[in-house]
Protein backbone atom coordinates (compact mmCIF):
# COMPACT_ATOMS: atom_id res chain seq x y z
CA UNK A 1 0.00 0.00 0.00
CA UNK A 2 1.43 3.41 -0.96
CA UNK A 3 1.83 6.37 1.39
CA UNK A 4 -1.19 8.25 0.06
CA UNK A 5 -3.51 5.31 0.74
CA UNK A 6 -1.98 4.72 4.18
CA UNK A 7 -2.57 8.39 5.07
CA UNK A 8 -6.17 8.22 3.84
CA UNK A 9 -6.67 5.09 5.96
CA UNK A 10 -5.30 6.96 9.01
CA UNK A 11 -7.68 9.86 8.32
CA UNK A 12 -10.57 7.38 8.02
CA UNK A 13 -9.60 5.85 11.38
CA UNK A 14 -9.48 9.37 12.83
CA UNK A 15 -13.02 10.02 11.62
CA UNK A 16 -14.23 6.65 12.89
CA UNK A 17 -12.76 7.31 16.34
CA UNK A 18 -15.10 10.30 16.72
CA UNK A 19 -18.09 8.80 14.91
CA UNK A 20 -17.91 5.62 17.03
CA UNK A 21 -16.71 7.31 20.28
CA UNK A 22 -13.72 4.93 20.22
CA UNK A 23 -10.77 5.63 22.49
CA UNK A 24 -8.86 2.74 20.88
CA UNK A 25 -9.22 4.16 17.36
CA UNK A 26 -8.19 7.59 18.64
CA UNK A 27 -4.98 6.14 20.05
CA UNK A 28 -4.39 4.29 16.75
CA UNK A 29 -4.83 7.38 14.56
CA UNK A 30 -2.77 9.80 16.67
CA UNK A 31 0.91 9.81 17.59
CA UNK A 32 1.30 9.61 21.40
CA UNK A 33 2.77 13.15 21.47
CA UNK A 34 0.01 14.67 19.34
CA UNK A 35 -1.71 17.92 20.22
CA UNK A 36 -5.31 18.81 19.42
CA UNK A 37 -5.90 22.57 19.35
CA UNK A 38 -8.50 24.95 18.03
CA UNK A 39 -11.35 27.29 18.64
CA UNK A 40 -14.92 26.45 19.53
CA UNK A 41 -17.59 29.08 20.17
CA UNK A 42 -16.54 29.29 23.84
CA UNK A 43 -12.84 29.90 23.07
CA UNK A 44 -9.52 28.12 22.64
CA UNK A 45 -9.29 24.41 23.44
CA UNK A 46 -6.01 22.50 23.78
CA UNK A 47 -5.71 18.79 24.50
CA UNK A 48 -3.15 16.03 24.58
CA UNK A 49 -3.98 12.87 22.66
CA UNK A 50 -4.91 11.12 25.93
CA UNK A 51 -7.28 13.94 26.89
CA UNK A 52 -8.81 13.91 23.41
CA UNK A 53 -9.19 10.11 23.49
CA UNK A 54 -11.01 10.33 26.84
CA UNK A 55 -13.23 13.13 25.51
CA UNK A 56 -14.10 11.13 22.37
CA UNK A 57 -14.91 8.04 24.46
CA UNK A 58 -17.17 10.09 26.75
CA UNK A 59 -19.53 11.02 23.90
CA UNK A 60 -22.21 8.40 24.55
CA UNK A 61 -24.18 7.23 22.79
CA UNK A 62 -21.90 7.65 19.77
CA UNK A 63 -22.97 9.50 16.65
CA UNK A 64 -23.05 6.12 14.90
CA UNK A 65 -25.34 4.63 17.56
CA UNK A 66 -27.63 7.68 17.25
CA UNK A 67 -27.83 7.11 13.49
CA UNK A 68 -26.33 10.48 12.61
CA UNK A 69 -25.11 10.83 9.04
CA UNK A 70 -21.36 10.27 8.58
CA UNK A 71 -19.54 13.11 6.84
CA UNK A 72 -15.82 13.20 6.09
CA UNK A 73 -14.44 15.13 3.13
CA UNK A 74 -10.70 15.08 2.42
CA UNK A 75 -10.19 18.50 0.83
CA UNK A 76 -6.45 18.34 0.28
CA UNK A 77 -3.45 16.12 0.94
CA UNK A 78 0.19 17.10 0.47
CA UNK A 79 2.99 14.64 1.15
CA UNK A 80 6.66 15.58 1.65
CA UNK A 81 8.82 12.57 2.44
CA UNK A 82 7.72 11.18 5.79
CA UNK A 83 5.50 14.18 6.59
CA UNK A 84 2.12 15.20 5.26
CA UNK A 85 -0.65 17.74 5.79
CA UNK A 86 -4.33 17.28 5.04
CA UNK A 87 -7.40 19.48 5.33
CA UNK A 88 -10.60 17.66 6.14
CA UNK A 89 -14.17 18.69 6.77
CA UNK A 90 -16.33 16.63 9.10
CA UNK A 91 -19.49 16.90 11.17
CA UNK A 92 -19.15 16.18 14.89
CA UNK A 93 -21.16 17.15 17.97
CA UNK A 94 -23.61 19.19 15.94
CA UNK A 95 -20.88 21.27 14.30
CA UNK A 96 -19.04 21.29 10.97
CA UNK A 97 -15.29 21.31 11.55
CA UNK A 98 -12.50 22.23 9.15
CA UNK A 99 -9.45 20.36 10.46
CA UNK A 100 -5.82 20.75 9.46
CA UNK A 101 -4.05 17.47 10.19
CA UNK A 102 -0.26 17.21 10.21
CA UNK A 103 0.92 13.64 9.89
CA UNK A 104 4.23 11.86 10.11
CA UNK A 105 5.46 8.41 9.31
CA UNK A 106 6.89 6.84 12.44
CA UNK A 107 8.01 3.21 12.70
CA UNK A 108 6.46 2.56 9.29
CA UNK A 109 3.00 3.91 10.21
CA UNK A 110 1.34 7.21 9.35
CA UNK A 111 -0.14 8.94 12.40
CA UNK A 112 -1.59 12.36 13.13
CA UNK A 113 0.91 14.51 15.02
CA UNK A 114 -1.07 17.74 15.18
CA UNK A 115 -4.72 18.66 14.72
CA UNK A 116 -5.83 22.26 14.36
CA UNK A 117 -9.58 22.66 14.21
CA UNK A 118 -11.95 25.44 13.24
CA UNK A 119 -15.73 25.37 13.65
CA UNK A 120 -17.27 26.44 10.37
CA UNK A 121 -20.93 26.16 11.35
CA UNK A 122 -23.52 24.43 13.46
CA UNK A 123 -25.13 21.47 11.72
CA UNK A 124 -28.84 21.97 11.13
Amino acid sequence: MNDEQQIKDTIQTYFECMYESSKEKTLTAFHPNAKITGYQPDGLHQMSVDEFADFVASQQPSAKEKGEPARLDIISLDIAGDTAVSRVRDDYLGMTFLDTLSLLKSEGKWRIYNKLFHVEASVA
